[in-house]
């Protein structure tokens, strides 16, 4: 990514969004269906010699390498990658099998210091991590039409915006984990990478006239450093329903319950929702039933007929589970109980704030109006500009200094890059300097 200079100011000015941004169709051309890739449906790379064959196609091929991963999400415990999708010029595209071929550091030593182009490269990057591939440069087409202020920035979408093409996402939901691969679904993914150098490059030429390349650079580097999201302190908190938990025996309960199906999903690999849904597992919580018969005439709480089923297989298979929890948790001491709210340095939903600071809360309330209406100028989500969690967090819990010095140092301590610092600090600046603590 080319970096843009800005002029200086209260903030950068950046262009609005053209009308037709750079690679766009004009809204008369019709949208031409992207059906079937150039090159065909490339054969799903499994064995070891057909992989010493795409890596050095991968290296002879020249400029940047498109790249996507399929999960299992929803099907599978965990996010591992099923299926990864290359595609670079001079070399062609390429599915790979990373069950069958679970290390592709061969692919990653071939490529070097080759830039990626993914859509949504944090979604992809764990997962293609975990088989020995991570960039050392990259460029994300999802984070780039966003900074670039497109409403809608799926890949069909972004696609359609930049290149006046359309792609089917039917499959985008499938079990990935499927062997074999049905054609079809490797069709779709071979259509996901082919033209996503071209999209690459009209939403950089979008950026640039925007005055944004220097922002895009920064997002970009900071994917790369990407890890993964940190491991959720009492993940069993996060169940759908909790709103429903109204003391702490019952929160002994939602751990126990959640904790067993965790287990039983991992044994599995299997996707904890089709162990059991939440909503019945908060129902077991709620109704503690300590026999066999009580736990199987538990009325359903699920929608739709597939989680019905579900859930009547899941009471039935590992009722022996379900009770020992119940059970456990039922003669747990008082002093044992879990809290209803998990204690943090977390800032409290904003919804709280009110009754909780009324003076955090006006700062908050003032940060957001100023926050949508440099949103709306820059053309760019609230979201983008400034982590909603960073935001709550410096106006929870202040810095010492309320100065631009001070708001600065707090932001950069939470990973806010630096365009976003300098587009946010004076708005923040202004917000705690009129409602400060009242002691």
């Amino acid at each position: 990514m080319t970096s843009s200079q800005h002029p200086h100011g209260d903030h950068p000015e950046p262009t609005a969004a053209p009308d037709a941004a750079p690679g766009e169709q004009e809204t008369t051309e019709p949208i031409k269906p992207l059906e079937v890739p150039a090159d065909g449906v490339p054969t799903v790379t499994d064995g070891s010699a057909e992989l010493d064959e795409v890596v050095s196609a991968l290296a002879a091929g020249t400029g940047p390498v498109a790249v996507d991963a399929e999960r299992a999400s929803g099907y599978r415990y965990g996010q591992r990658a099923y299926l990864v999708q290359l595609r670079r010029e001079g070399a062609g595209s390429f599915l790979i099998d990373p069950i069958a071929l679970p290390d592709l550091s061969t692919v990653n030593d071939a490529l070097g210091d080759t830039e990626w182009v993914l859509h949504a490269a944090t979604q992809d990057i764990p997962c293609l991590a975990e088989v020995g591939m991570r960039p050392s440069t990259l460029f994300d087409t999802e984070l780039g039409a966003r900074l670039a202020g497109r409403p809608k920035v799926g890949l069909a979408a972004v696609l359609e915006h930049y290149l006046g093409v359309s792609l089917a996402k039917e499959h985008s939901a499938v079990d990935w984990s499927t062997r074999p691969l049905p054609e079809p679904w490797l069709l779709y993914a071979t259509l996901d990478v082919e033209l996503l150098v071209e999209l690459r490059d009209a939403v950089e030429a979008d950026l640039l006239a925007q005055g944004k390349g220097e922002w895009a650079a920064q997002e970009f580097a900071a994917e790369v450093a990407f890890t993964g999201n940190a491991p959720r302190q009492d993940p069993w908190r996060r169940t759908s329903g909790m709103h429903k938990v109204r003391n702490r025996r019952i929160a002994a309960h939602v751990q126990a319950l959640w904790e067993a199906r965790d287990r039983i999903a991992r044994q599995r690999d299997v996707a904890p929702g089709r162990v059991l849904p939440d909503a019945t597992l908060i129902d077991l919580a709620v109704r503690q039933p300590h026999t066999p018969a009580a736990l199987s005439s538990q009325r359903s709480v699920e929608a739709g007929r597939s989680r019905q089923r579900r859930a009547t297989q899941g009471l039935a298979r590992y009722q022996r589970q379900w009770l020992e929890a119940i059970r456990h948790a039922g003669t747990l001491p008082e002093d044992d109980l879990p809290e209803l709210a998990r204690r943090s340095d977390v800032p409290p939903p904003a919804r709280a704030w009110a009754d909780r600071d009324p003076v955090a809360a006006a700062r908050l309330a003032a940060a957001r109006e100023q926050m949508a209406e440099l949103s709306e100028h820059v053309t760019v989500p609230v979201e983008n500009l400034l982590t909603p969690e960073t935001l709550r967090r410096v106006l929870w819990t202040p810095p010492e200094q309320l100065d631009p010095q001070g708001v600065d140092a707090a932001l950069e301590g939470y990973g806010a890059r630096p365009w976003q610092r300098e587009l946010v600090t004076p708005l923040i600046v202004k917000a705690l300097q009129a409602t400060p603590d009242e002691g």
